[in-house]
């Protein structure tokens, strides 16, 4: 009836006591039968605990983060569970991960509960990050966390300015954005630029948007130029061109800056009716755009001749290329859900490959990127050696994401009796 994955193997023995317990809310609680109750609904997060009586099933809505251990012993005495109970319980949910703390995750998270009105706008945020993190306090340690990010989107139309304002709204503290020219009716896009901004500075407009979108706005900074590529300080930089052939065919020069300083950054567009995402690039480690090119010259002798002409803009009498509204919002919010991923601390499926979606059928499906031996990138050097399985393991499919980046390593560690993945 059960998995065999453990529910418990993000944790060990002796993982933290959470100051003020709270059930984890994202997760929807049943009764199986009588003796075993269900936390969450879906196959990616549920998990069954048993065997639990009728009065520790009604102690679970106790765990709600109002009550320290100490009041909730009391509580315990006076529903006649047995001494030691309550703490038994608690430990062993918080092993399972099936707990949080109303009152953890650091200085940076009590200075975002002092926030409340930014809190209030992050809370199914908040609520997201606690299925996919393991330590009471630590979904809202890595929502605070975003605020001290910066993230760069370079291009600004329908598919780069929603990212920006996607990541802006989820709490990250600064995203700038780069590009050039100003604003046509064509780019404008619910959730990326306004109609107002038409005639304006596509990066200006863009910045604004994002800025529009923040839950709390940090201070301004000063922009550098527009075509500027600095990328110091960047926790990711996303490429998102306005031009279908960079999307398609992405230029390994215009990316050798940031493979030289090991800034990570993540691909994403709209090419022909195709939506993209991916690959992301982590330097020296997944394969990058040069390791596209020569994988698809490898494949193809005629590749580096077509590119050439798709570039110089032969054979193109349209003006505005196609780039379905639809589609960008589709590229634009999973492209952005990748980076959160990533900005979490997680390896998304999109290291090292290129998800793509079509019109009109929308099926999405993975195309490895593989490092390249004859790129400079160094990535095919370091798969040759000690690199870890983790990247490949992420491709098998968009939906099978785990609660950590551990859990797979440790699916088969021993469980405590009585917790299981849910088999649903």
């Amino acid at each position: 009836m059960h998995s065999p994955h453990s529910a418990c193997a993000t944790h060990s023995a002796d993982s933290p006591v959470p100051v003020a317990p709270l059930v984890k809310p994202g997760l929807r609680r049943g009764w199986r039968d009588l003796n075993t109750v269900q936390f969450g609904m879906t196959p990616a997060h549920a998990m069954t605990v048993g065997p639990m009586d009728t009065a520790t099933g009604s102690f679970l809505d106790l765990l709600n983060g109002t009550r320290g251990l100490e009041l909730l012993r009391e509580e315990g005495r006076r529903m006649d569970l047995p001494d030691g109970h309550v703490d038994g319980l608690v430990r062993r949910l918080a092993r399972a991960g099936l707990l949080d703390d109303a009152k953890g995750g650091g200085p940076a998270a009590d200075t975002l509960r002092r926030k409340r009105n930014v809190l209030d706008r992050l809370r199914p945020d908040l609520a997201s990050l606690s299925l996919t993190t393991s330590e009471p306090g630590e979904a809202i340690g890595r929502l605070a966390a975003r605020r001290s990010l910066r993230v760069q989107v370079r291009g600004a139309g329908r598919v780069g300015a929603a990212v920006a304002s996607l990541l802006s709204g989820a709490g990250v503290g600064e995203v700038d954005v780069r590009d050039v020219g100003r604003v046509e009716p064509w780019d404008v896009a619910p959730g990326g630029l306004p109609v107002e901004a038409v005639g304006d500075r596509r990066d200006e407009a863009a910045r604004r948007a994002a800025r529009r979108s923040a839950p709390d706005r940090p201070p301004r900074r000063a922009p550098g130029p527009s075509h500027g590529e600095d990328s110091t300080g960047h926790s990711l930089v996303i490429i998102a061109p306005r031009d279908d052939v960079a999307v398609h065919a992405p230029a390994p020069s215009a990316a050798e800056p940031l493979i030289a300083s090991g800034t990570p950054h993540l691909y994403a567009g709209v090419v022909e009716g195709t939506g993209v995402v991916g690959p992301l690039v982590l330097p020296g480690e997944t394969g990058c755009a040069g390791c596209l090119d020569q994988g698809r010259t490898d494949r193809d002798p005629a590749w580096p001749r077509l590119v050439a002409q798709w570039r110089s803009g032969s054979g193109r009498a349209r003006q505005v290329p196609p780039c379905d509204l639809t589609l960008a919002t589709t590229v634009a919010g999973l492209a952005a859900a990748h980076a959160l991923a990533f900005l979490d601390g997680h390896v998304p499926s999109s290291a090292g490959a290129r998800w793509e979606v079509s019109l009109p059928g929308l099926n999405w499906h993975a195309r490895p990127v593989w490092a390249h031996p004859a790129c400079s990138c160094g990535a095919a050097e370091k798969g040759e050696g000690e690199h870890p399985s983790e990247f490949e393991e992420s491709h098998e499919t968009m939906a099978e994401q785990r609660p950590s980046n551990e859990l797979s390593r440790m699916a088969e560690a021993e469980r405590p009796a009585g917790t299981w993945r849910a088999h649903v």
